[in-house]
């Protein structure tokens, strides 16, 4: 396969991964906060404070906004190109890899991608919160389903299919650290308020920003226990958006992707996925929090990157291609 097919096939499943992740969890906030409206300013400053923070993020943010609140972190992960993970940033980044291979994907897929991108294109940050966001955010989260569905139902199992799987749980394992950490970055100060009921609809939010509060309820059939919904998100084998899973996911594509068919690896991206995937094989929930939660989260982001980096070092050569620049001009003609 073409470096540059690819590359494109790659960064376009991560792209359409990463603007569900950051519907899902903007979405997810917002109905926790109207959950909440009782809320100190300084708690909800916090509260909005932490999604920034989670996404690693917070230098850029605090080049273009003086404050996070409710309409500029909103402003920040959706809709400002100045933003390149920002929904709009992905959604036309995923876009044009996509016309980069029309022609190796399903006409299927490429109607569903750019139907997305037309919508968000006619789309305004004003018209969205006059609608109502959730539900701009809800077909976000509904276009990525059902492009990953098309995907699953008109393309070949063949090499592209294995950029594209390996591209999607990179990028999905990723996301899941960082909405756990969003919990770390919000954890209560005072220890008594632990298991409150702020504290609990907080570890609910966390569940349901990566679609997991129905899965974790049929597991462990009774209330959410932060440990326990910590438990799930990390080690998980059958749950399709756990770390543990992902990870496998991950592994067993790079294996494919690098010809990797021994039982010893030779390539590092492949040693660290294996390594990784080891620990989460033998490490228990309280040998994590006893390292620290946040400590062993960013550890898998370091790994999960420095993975992928590996990886596109060694089977690609291109820049990840997007039409930020262009777009980025449009919404300042149309802001003026």
């Amino acid at each position: 396969m073409l470096s540059r097919v690819a590359h494109s096939l790659y960064w376009m499943s991560r792209f359409i991964e990463r603007a569900e992740n950051m519907a899902r969890l903007l979405e997810v906030n917002l109905q926790f906060l109207f959950d909440f409206q009782d809320m100190q300013t300084p708690a909800l400053d916090q509260h909005w404070a932490s999604l920034v923070l989670s996404t690693g993020d917070e230098e850029l943010f605090a080049k273009h906004y003086d404050r996070a609140d409710s309409q500029t972190v909103t402003e920040f992960l959706a809709f400002d190109l100045r933003n390149p993970s920002s929904i709009f940033a992905c959604v036309y980044a995923a876009r044009e890899n996509a016309r980069m291979i029309r022609d190796q994907i399903s006409i299927e897929m490429w109607e569903a991608i750019n139907e997305l991108h037309l919508h968000l294109k006619s789309s305004n940050t004003a018209a969205v919160w006059a609608a109502g966001p959730q539900e701009f955010f809800s077909r976000i989260n509904r276009a990525s389903h059902q492009f990953q569905g098309l995907t699953a139902s008109t393309y070949a199992r063949n090499e592209g299919w294995e950029f594209i799987e390996f591209g999607k749980y990179l990028e999905r394992a990723d996301k899941t650290t960082r909405i756990l950490d969003v919990k770390y970055h919000i954890l209560l100060p005072s220890a008594t308020d632990v298991g409150g009921a702020l504290d609990t609809a907080q570890w609910q939010a966390v569940l349901r920003s990566a679609s997991a509060l129905e899965a974790y309820r049929r597991y462990y059939v009774r209330e959410i226990l932060p440990w326990k919904a910590a438990e799930f998100l990390i080690f998980s084998d059958s749950f399709p958006r756990s770390i543990h899973y992902c990870v496998a996911q991950v592994e067993e594509f790079i294996r494919r992707i690098l010809g990797e068919t021994g039982t010893r690896p030779r390539s590092p991206a492949a040693r660290a996925s294996r390594r990784l995937l080891a620990d989460l094989q033998s490490l228990t929930i309280t040998d994590i929090l006893q390292q620290g939660l946040h400590e062993f989260l960013m550890e898998v982001q370091t790994t999960l990157a420095q993975i992928g980096d590996d990886v596109v070092q060694t089977t690609m050569f291109y820049p990840a291609e997007s039409a930020l620049e262009e777009q980025q001009q449009q919404q300042q003609q149309q802001q003026q």
